[in-house]
């Protein structure tokens, strides 16, 4: 049996989740608790092993209670135990008649090199139940079975559809969405756009979910620096050139008559009319060399991206880029008759 952090205690654990401890004895409810609390500590430290190894003794001693299948189901998950995590989250959704594991059930199913039946649970009625997180989660597990399967355009169209690709805020969900269509896009030969979205999932990532810097660093060679690194560096450099400027504001006597031998040369250099009319001429002549343009010489036209909308207008980070691929997903075209 793992042992507990000495600091762990069982009010770590959320309101619904002592709720249905409480059918268990008192100290046994506290020991299962504290596992629990103790495998969620350890998913969060990334050590899906020790998360793992806490939530079966959990279950060892409460396996009939919905809020610890989940949490063997999902510490499991996690350590790659995909059948053990699809046995016990199918279990979980019996007890407590929540949809909300179907994503991660789904991905079991990829794990387990079975894209088929995890396609099989995206078109489920059950699928139809979940909020707007889990449905996108779903059409990412969905991507990526397309992509098991060959599919790699149809793994493109898949998220391409969902409008929330789209957004430039940021979601819970916008950090795994742009990377998930970054890597369906790499995978289907797009090297440039999918560039472009690895960058984008890097500017919404903050909690570093995802490699998207690493990736983009990859297809580009270059590296996503730090943002708040970049904006100390500026303000330093705003703050050395203020201080430049006010030394120069301080006039030595020297600079006084300078400045004071200009004005004298400004009085010398009044124009007599017969030079300001040559003046004028001369500046007509670079009106008309500005006017002739070279042949085969033509004005750039403004870059757009996604679509037809400019750059400019294009939204937060890398334009949205829509390849034409059709209607994959819904079979292939009627031919037109002959």
């Amino acid at each position: 049996m793992p042992e507990l952090e000495a600091d762990i205690t069982a009010e770590e654990l959320d309101r619904e989740a002592r709720g249905e401890l409480k059918s268990l004895p008192g100290d046994l409810a506290e020991l299962v608790a504290k596992h629990l609390v103790a495998a969620t500590r350890a998913l969060a430290a990334e050590d899906a092993e020790k998360a793992y190894e806490h939530a079966k003794v959990a279950r060892r001693f409460a396996g009939r209670i919905g809020v610890v299948r989940e949490a063997v189901g999902i510490a499991a998950y996690h350590a790659g135990q995909y059948a053990e995590a699809l046995s016990d989250l199918r279990a979980a959704r019996r007890m407590t008649g929540s949809e909300a594991f179907l994503p991660i059930m789904a991905d079991c199913e990829r794990g387990m090199g079975r894209p088929e039946r995890a396609l099989d649970l995206v078109k489920s009625k059950e699928a139809e139940k979940l909020d707007r997180a889990g449905k996108i989660e779903l059409a990412i597990v969905e991507s990526g079975a397309r992509r098991d399967l060959g599919q790699l355009d149809a793994a493109v169209v898949t998220l391409q559809r969902l409008t929330e690709l789209r957004d430039p805020q940021p979601r819970e969900w916008s950090a795994r969405l742009a990377f998930a269509y970054a890597d369906a896009l790499a995978a289907a030969g797009h090297a440039s756009a999918a560039a472009d979205w690895f960058g984008r999932a890097a500017s919404f990532d903050e909690d570093g979910e995802t490699d998207a810097a690493e990736r983009y660093a990859e297809l580009t060679g270059a590296v996503i620096e730090d943002i708040e690194e970049d904006e100390g560096d500026f303000d330093d450099d705003f703050a050395d050139d203020a201080s430049d400027d006010d030394d120069l504001d301080e006039e030595s006597p020297e600079t006084a008559s300078a400045e004071d031998d200009s004005d004298e040369d400004d009085d010398l250099d009044e124009e007599s009319p017969e030079n300001a009319s040559a003046d004028e001429d001369d500046d007509f002549d670079d009106d008309e060399d500005l006017d002739e343009e070279p042949a085969g010489k033509q004005a750039a036209a403004p870059v757009k991206a996604g679509g037809d909308k400019p750059a400019e207008e294009a939204g937060f980070g890398p334009a949205f880029i829509e390849p034409d691929y059709g209607d994959v997903l819904d079979g292939p075209a009627d031919k037109p008759e002959a």
